[in-house]
């Protein structure tokens, strides 16, 4: 099976129609079909559906789409690891990010690091951390920056925590909170929390917290995005804990007040999480010592 197929099939699978894909490959209707066909006659499986006139993946099809994406952008990186060897003007940084991270904590990082190989290419993707798992399954990222609270595979992958990041609760300057030097939980008992919805990493880990401490918030309000979080805070619809790091121009702004709770201090590990066999690119591993350099 060679790469021009296993491209073919990536192609058709994702704008599932065999005229676009002949347009997008630069190839004719026949030649796609064709190389489906050879394809799914050496795997012994259909890979596409068609029913009345669109396209469907078959099972077999979702199930072999990932290997296939993982060859070839395994192949693409290995070509761009052979040339960066030589020479470290060419070549691209792929990172993948959870929302924090790629928002507020890599930007800073990624400019020191231009600003020293400014002809490598930067591409961060910013997404959920199951589609960030599945980015790094395929080799479209050489590695993920995200929360330890997040789960993941010890056994195949391998996590570095290189940054403890704290979690504060913020209030709205004219909250009957803000002018306290310290709060306790049970001061948030009438209180609306906002927080991401009851899957995020970071929301299971504030719920544990809580729990260990005996406190169990009445009011939730859920907002998926830290942006929406602190604009809720800043319109009075509830109080949140969020990152200290976040949360900085804010502050010095007079937007948010941070209030310490007595006796908690909520902690999170941002780690780099790999494939425990991956060979780094040379651009890759010059940009991994910065994350271990202080962070203010």
């Amino acid at each position: 099976m060679n790469v021009n197929k296993l491209q073919t099939f990536i192609t058709l699978s994702e704008c599932l129609n065999f005229t676009e894909a002949a347009e997008l490959l630069y190839c004719s209707q026949p030649s796609v079909s064709m190389q489906i066909q050879s394809i799914e006659e050496e795997l012994g499986v259909p890979l596409f559906d068609r029913i009345g006139k669109k396209l469907y993946l078959t099972k077999q099809g979702e199930q072999f789409k990932p290997y296939a994406e993982q060859i070839i952008n395994l192949l693409h990186s290995a070509k761009d690891h052979m040339r960066q060897l030589e020479d470290l003007s060419f070549g691209t940084l792929s990172i993948g990010a959870s929302n924090f991270v790629g928002v507020y904590l890599l930007p800073s990082m990624l400019r020191t690091y231009s600003t020293s190989f400014p002809n490598i290419k930067i591409n961060m993707n910013i997404t959920s951390s199951n589609h960030l798992l599945h980015m790094l399954d395929t080799n479209k990222v050489d590695f993920l920056v995200l929360s330890d609270r997040v789960r993941i595979d010890e056994t195949r992958y391998q996590r570095t925590t290189f940054y403890q990041d704290e979690l504060v609760l913020i209030v709205n300057p004219l909250h009957r909170l803000a002018q306290k030097k310290e709060c306790t939980l049970e001061d948030l008992v009438n209180e609306t929390l906002i927080l991401k919805p009851d899957k995020s990493a970071t929301r299971l880990y504030l719920e544990d917290q809580f729990k260990e401490h005996g406190f169990a918030p009445p009011n939730y309000l859920e907002i998926s995005n830290l942006e929406g979080i602190k604009q809720g805070v800043i319109h009075h619809l509830g109080v949140s804990i969020v990152s200290s790091f976040a949360i900085q121009q804010e502050i010095n702004h007079g937007l948010l007040v941070k209030v310490p709770v007595q006796g908690i201090q909520f902690l999170r590990g941002i780690s780099y999480v790999h494939h425990r066999n991956k060979h780094f690119s040379p651009a890759a591993k010059q940009f991994l010592p910065l994350l271990k350099q202080p962070q203010s």
